[in-house]
């Protein structure tokens, strides 16, 4: 490292002065890197719910605006809340599993949704400041798994794009395979051969061409575009009163408890990469800040919300460490959610033009719990084994959803999220095999060590 960097990465959290054009680019490069995360949430839970394309371009703009509240407050630091760390905030995948699970059930739909992520958001508030003294039951071998986890049980939902939707009367058609193949290959060509900034909007140039080759062939339906208003602020209980039901709260509850895991092992990688030692302090105010956002979001029509990945990567690659940027980028979130036309726009993506795109994104997020499972001692078969079982228990719900069909209907909304699954059976094995087994496991690595 230069003694340059050396001098600047102390001041990296600070609110640094840089030219305005520059803040903004930025800014908008962080948004754009993670807008087409934060909305396949809603797009998701939307389409489950048998939601109106109107009422998906609603859930969008109130997630845009959650997640632009949540990353300011996360980024500038308020009251006990926000880690100020340049984070950027969106809708959770790990939650997706277990919402669409509840979509379907009878008497939840939305409603208990909502219910369950606000009763989920201030059971986070209660936890976190605990959280920092049981961080040694999450090591990077549970946390790595976990995240693996998440990435590969949302493929069947890029699959499904894929091939044109699930409810597409000709699934699989010769020409959604091709848009798809269309949008992935432009990302993987952008990596190949350009690079900054191009680099990282890569998966929004490959959406943009197979949105702009269906719009030439007709398969972009804009009737009721019109109609939309040009500005309109997101009101909160939109689709009605919560709903509180036992199930989908302790679901909620365990998604909670999975998105502090997660946050905590990319709080812990951002102060690496800005020099900053996270303290359980730090921590404790990043967590509330996750908590609170879902708090909050249930009650403005949306989900739990944690910190995001590929924006941490950015951090890394651009060397723009100052949080100032990020408060920026919060700021453009909540401006794009005061405008229905574009989000619209969004919701009139075709499916098969999300699905090119969503291949490359869970396909990231598996290749980030990889990443931390290299931090593991992988070498140790019953740490393989840990890995095995759990990925394997996560892909259960995945690969057959009835599995476990004749269970109570009450465990359902973790019995169908592999990522509850994953999650459950990681934290149980290595309580077995490396903290109770602990000192067992010490002796034998002695009793080796005096034989070599």
């Amino acid at each position: 490292m230069s003694e340059l960097s050396k001098a600047r990465i102390p001041d990296a959290p600070a609110i640094q002065r840089l030219p305005l054009l520059q803040l903004i680019l930025v800014g908008l490069q962080h948004v754009l890197l993670m807008y087409g995360g934060a909305i396949a949430v809603p797009l998701i839970i939307g389409q489950a719910a048998g939601l109106s394309r109107e009422e998906i371009a609603f859930l969008i703009n109130a997630d845009l605006l959650v997640a632009g509240i949540a990353t300011i407050v996360q980024s500038l630091g308020i009251g006990p809340m926000g880690i100020r760390m340049p984070v950027m905030m969106g809708a959770s995948f790990a939650a997706v599993g277990s919402m669409v699970a509840m979509a379907g059930m009878p008497g939840i739909g939305l409603q208990g949704i909502f219910g369950a992520t606000i009763a989920a958001g201030f059971f986070g508030m209660i936890i976190a400041p605990f959280m920092s003294k049981v961080v040694r039951f999450f090591p990077p071998l549970v946390t790595g798994t976990v995240i693996t986890s998440i990435g590969l049980s949302l493929f069947p939902v890029a699959v499904n794009w894929a091939g044109g939707g699930a409810d597409a009367a000709q699934f699989g058609s010769p020409i959604y395979l091709a848009i798809a193949a269309l949008v992935l290959a432009t990302i993987l060509l952008v990596h190949r051969f350009m690079r900054g900034f191009w680099v990282n909007i890569s998966v929004l140039i490959g959406m943009c061409l197979g949105y702009v080759l269906c719009g030439v062939i007709g398969m972009v339906d804009l009737s009721g575009m019109a109609a939309a208003p040009w500005v309109q602020f997101v009101t909160p209980l939109h689709f009605g009163m919560p709903k509180f039901e036992l199930a989908p709260i302790l679901s909620m509850c365990l998604v909670v408890v999975i998105i502090f895991v997660e946050s905590t092992g990319m709080f812990l990688a951002l102060g690496k990469i800005t020099g900053q030692e996270v303290c359980p302090r730090m921590l404790r105010r990043g967590l509330l800040c996750d908590a609170g956002a879902s708090f909050f979001a249930g009650f403005f029509n949306t989900f739990t919300h944690s910190s995001f990945a590929q924006n941490i990567g950015l951090v890394q690659m651009t060397g723009v460490r100052c949080r100032s940027v990020t408060i920026v980028a919060g700021g453009l979130l909540i401006v794009l959610s005061l405008l229905p036309k574009a989000a619209f726009l969004v919701a009139s993506i075709p499916p098969a033009v999300l699905g090119g795109a969503a291949i490359a994104m869970f396909g990231m997020v598996a290749a980030t719990g990889i990443k931390i499972l290299q931090e593991a001692d992988i070498g140790d078969r019953r740490n393989q084994l840990l890995v095995a079982v759990s990925i394997g228990m996560g892909l259960i719900p995945v690969v057959r959803p009835e599995f476990f069909a004749h269970l109570p209907m009450w465990m359902s909304p973790i019995t169908h999220s592999g990522i509850a699954m994953a999650t459950l059976s990681a934290l149980t094995l290595n309580l077995l095999f490396n903290i109770l087994g602990g000192k067992e496991r010490a002796a034998i690595n002695d009793c080796h060590a005096h034989q070599h």
